[in-house]
């Protein structure tokens, strides 16, 4: 028996689930980063720790947005919180169990099985959303609610990461993030009640199966919600590689210690929370207008990126970090939010798959090619090169598409 409490606020304790559990997953992250670069000294193996992270999303995300729309996202999302337990008890249990390369190779394996599994609890929580609110109009703020609370658990877990691994060592900051993914799943199993007759899957929507597919949702979905996916891969593949270098940044911007990165990661998270809020207060406006949304967020970004490779001093590369975090979040948690309320119900599952093909995928491939252009000319000269296109992209986005709307009824189906 539930109580009425928790019954009446179940859209409040799934947040507060989803954001404990990420800063658990951030302090792991954090881990991770601090003992590559320091085995290592390779911003390409940061690179690559990032690109397993994201880039399965280029060949999951689809399956993930077809199963989702297929089994139902509430049994889905259930499955993939498994998923993301089992990975990270992998990375775990190689810290005191094995050392040098063979360490390496573990925890790349562990975070690319992370990646897997969160491209299916992303897009199922996405599609899971529509279930936990009471009428469509609540579905753009609630939604971007989901942004402001990973942020905040993004902002509490690199330095609680930072100070685990100073004060305790990685294994206990791994075994943090592992035991984390336990509460969403205890939360949706025994906490909550979704309206599970509002959920529209694709063998009931009364089309061949044969059409529950990707191109089916990409044909489906409209010409505004095509260019949002488009102008997002290429947006994320500018201005969407930070977290990937995030050791090698907070290195140049303040030191190498374990802190040096807790702090700098929290100043992006910082303001990823600001840029959030924003969003959120601002949610049923902004996702009406994608090009004025997504446009701006991309040229913000990447004027912070060009300041950021171009000035020196830790204080004003905390600002240039502070503002990039603002922009990058916004950027994902818009592309997200507009072809959620943007798209209808039974394609929801297929249409956060695609999102994040275009936002992870892009922002893997960012993360190679900044490490590449890193290592050949510096970190000073990669944030300036890639953070002009990125201020060349939002600039054309909003000078063509700045007064393009996304229709209400769409918005709203």
């Amino acid at each position: 028996m539930i109580h009425p409490w928790l019954r009446r606020h179940q859209r409040t304790t799934f947040l507060v689930a989803s954001g404990l559990s990420t800063a658990g997953s951030f302090a792991g992250i954090t881990a991770k980063g601090w003992i590559l670069i320091h085995g290592s000294d390779n911003p390409l193996v940061l690179a690559l720790h990032f690109g397993a992270l994201a880039l399965p999303s280029l060949a999951v995300s689809g399956p993930a947005g077809v199963l989702t729309d297929r089994l139902g996202s509430e049994a889905m999302l259930i499955k993939a919180q498994w998923g993301l337990f089992g990975a990270a008890v992998l990375g775990a249990v190689a810290i005191p169990l094995t050392a040098g390369q063979l360490q390496v190779g573990l925890l790349l394996l562990s975070t690319l099985l992370i990646g897997i599994a969160s491209t299916f609890e992303l897009t199922a929580r996405s599609k899971y959303c529509a279930l936990l609110v009471d009428e469509p109009a609540q579905l753009a703020p609630y939604l971007a609610s989901f942004s402001v609370v990973f942020n905040v658990g993004k902002l509490v877990g690199p330095p609680l990461g930072g100070w685990l691994l100073a004060l305790s060592g990685p294994t206990t900051a791994l075994a943090l993030d592992a035991a984390s993914y336990l509460l969403p799943i205890a939360t949706i199993v025994w906490l909550l009640l979704p309206n599970r007759g509002a959920e529209q899957t694709s063998l009931n929507d009364g089309k061949p199966r044969s059409e529950a597919n990707l191109r089916a949702a990409w044909d489906g979905c409209g010409a505004v919600l095509r260019h949002v996916l488009r102008f997002t891969a290429l947006a994320c593949l500018a201005v969407f590689f930070h977290p990937g270098l995030a050791p090698l940044m907070a290195r140049q911007v303040l030191d190498g210690s374990p802190q040096a990165l807790g702090t700098f990661t929290a100043v992006l998270a910082a303001g990823s929370i600001c840029g959030g809020l924003v969003l959120q207060r601002n949610s049923r406006w902004l996702s009406s207008r994608p090009g004025l949304l997504l446009g701006g967020c991309t040229l913000i970004t990447g004027v912070a990126q060009v300041g950021l490779g171009t000035t020196r001093g830790a204080a004003a590369g905390l600002v240039m970090t502070f503002v990039i975090g603002a922009g990058t979040a916004s950027l994902l948690a818009g592309a997200n939010l507009i072809t959620q309320v943007g798209a209808p119900q039974r394609l929801r599952g297929r249409m956060a798959g695609l999102s994040q093909i275009a936002f992870l995928g892009g922002g893997g491939l960012s993360g190679l090619l900044a490490a590449v252009v890193t290592l050949t000319w510096g970190l000073g000269a990669c944030l300036a090169l890639l953070g002009s296109v990125g201020i060349a992209l939002g600039s054309l986005e909003l000078l063509r598409r700045g007064s393009m709307r996304l229709s209400e009824p769409r918005a709203v189906a």
